[in-house]
């Protein structure tokens, strides 16, 4: 796991930054994890789109079924598309396995897993950069979607998965992220 590496004084807040909400700053980070700002959600996801760490959960029942949450109506990115169980960006001051439990916490209600990493790796998209820490944990779980962070969620079977991969169905990040890591997740069983 990519562990970020905080300055001993609170890092610079970049530019255009500094009228975020109380709790919306981001670290910016190197790659290595060293954490060398601070910004504001919808600075990393502007223009410049620096590099700021996000996690990824998966959550595998028994069967081998990957559970997926279906974002939101209200989200800015995506709405209505199927994605990763849980993802969420990591908060200035907090470290990753921090960031990990509090998104799980609050998108799935998901409080009692065992995570196991799997990868860490960098996404691009046309209005942000993310370094991507991914998780899995195998269990017979339950989570409990939160109604106002998302449109629901259910398990899927790796051939219901494979039939809707390019259809527009995902977000291209799940569809990107699966191809890397859907042998792994098999693994884990």
């Amino acid at each position: 796991m990519t562990e970020l590496i905080y300055p001993t004084d609170p890092a610079p807040v970049l530019p255009g930054s500094s009228d975020a909400p109380a709790g919306e700053m981001l670290p910016v980070i190197e790659p290595s994890g060293l954490v060398t700002a601070q910004a504001s959600r919808p600075f990393c996801h502007g223009g410049s789109k620096p590099l700021h760490p996000v996690v990824h959960l998966h959550i595998i029942n028994r069967e081998g079924e990957v559970y997926l949450q279906r974002r939101g109506a209200h989200k800015d990115l995506l709405p209505l598309r199927w994605d990763t169980a849980v993802g969420g960006h990591v908060s200035y001051g907090e470290y990753v396995c921090e960031a990990l439990y509090r998104e799980a916490a609050e998108e799935l209600h998901f409080f009692n897993f065992n995570p196991c990493w799997l990868t860490a790796y960098e996404f691009e998209s046309a209005s942000e950069r993310e370094l991507v820490n991914v998780f899995a944990t195998v269990g017979d779980f339950h989570p409990m979607p939160d109604s106002e962070e998302l449109s629901g969620g259910r398990y899927w079977t790796e051939s219901e998965i494979r039939d809707n991969l390019g259809k527009g169905v995902f977000t291209p990040n799940f569809e990107s992220e699966y191809a890397m890591i859907d042998r792994m997740l098999q693994a884990l069983l």
